[in-house]
């Protein structure tokens, strides 16, 4: 029998699970719910589910996990919601935009027993995955330096500026989930440099464009992030990983895997321009292994811990840049 799902939120990152569930045979995208009701109407239309409310997704018998696709700030409270009511959970990042606040979630979802997976849809992505085997199949031998680089192709809206709790929680925080699983290894300093460089209402609104942040291991490992709002060349997704016997890369998503070659040189077609044209495959894959750990209870591939661990590491940045200092891990664990 199918996993029978409901979707919290139907804006664009509810619209690309909504897509997944309706590809994957093992799963039913029973309903649906957004206070906007033409953004619900839309998915409830177009795969012929029922538009619920929150409520009504906890009580039902014919729901067995949520996807919570909504505003930060409603994260918390419904993964607590939805673990009393016995329903396995899967929820985009982050959890919160406080560190204390995803501790008491997570201890909660500890109590109630239930299964929590935290969205981090680029660790199912095919490149890095085979990355990340490459490594673990000790073909460069030990890893001693990560390079990962994640420009956007623009910057989002001010008012999502605003409300996105700065760019370490929004943007780098992908990239430092990345570093975690890459490094295999506690990190245990980080830091971090921000300017304004793209649009000056950015720091009008309090947040930085262009950022760059050093991970330190216990074991002297590294890892360099680099961050822009801004790259006109398009949404440029890369990671090399330095090993003590050879290195090993993931390079960019292009349009197609085409080069042409002339007496004018040589041409490429351009990147994927956003992170739903770059990550589709892996959105679906990810789902795809939610749906699995719904069917099997299994562990979650993406843990609650995996969340909150990345949020520790993009507050200790923010900690960095104010007081242009490394911070340890510890003094924003305590």
């Amino acid at each position: 029998m199918a996993v029978q799902l409901a979707i919290l939120g139907a804006g664009r990152i509810g619209q690309v699970h909504a897509r997944a569930i309706a590809a994957n045979d093992t799963a039913d995208l029973v309903a649906v719910h957004d206070p906007v009701a033409t953004a619900a109407d839309a998915i409830q239309s177009e795969y012929g589910c029922e538009s619920r409310t929150v409520e009504a997704c906890a009580e039902a018998d014919d729901i067995d996990a949520v996807l919570i696709c909504t505003p930060t700030d409603l994260h918390a409270e419904q993964i607590e919601f939805f673990a009393k009511a016995g329903k396995a959970i899967f929820c985009e990042k982050p959890v919160d935009l406080s560190v204390n606040r995803v501790r008491a979630c997570l201890d909660v979802v500890e109590a109630e027993g239930a299964t929590l997976m935290i969205g981090f849809q680029r660790r199912f992505d095919k490149d890095f995955m085979a990355l990340k085997s490459v490594i673990a199949e000790g073909r460069i031998g030990d890893v001693e330096m990560v390079t990962i680089t994640s420009r956007d192709p623009g910057p989002p809206p001010i008012d999502y500026i605003r409300r996105s709790g700065g760019i370490f929680r929004d943007m780098t925080i992908h990239d430092f989930d990345m570093a975690r699983w890459l490094l295999d290894e506690k990190i245990e300093s980080v830091f971090a440099q921000g300017s304004v460089l793209v649009d000056p209402a950015i720091g009008e609104a309090g947040d930085f464009d262009s950022v760059n942040v050093l991970l330190k291991t216990g074991s002297g490992r590294q890892c360099v992030i680099s961050n822009s709002r801004r790259a006109a060349y398009g949404y440029d997704q890369r990671i090399e990983v330095l090993g003590s016997r050879g290195m090993a890369s993931a390079a960019n998503a292009h349009e197609a895997r085409i080069e042409t070659a002339t007496s004018d040189g040589y041409v490429r077609p351009p990147l994927k321009n956003f992170f739903m044209e770059r990550y589709e495959a892996a959105y679906a894959d990810e789902i795809g292994a939610f749906v699995h750990v719904v069917e099997t209870g299994t562990a979650p591939p993406v843990s609650g811990n995996d969340g909150l661990m990345a949020l520790v590491l993009a507050e200790a940045a923010n900690v960095s840049v104010a007081e242009r200092r490394a911070v340890a891990i510890h003094e924003v664990m305590e």
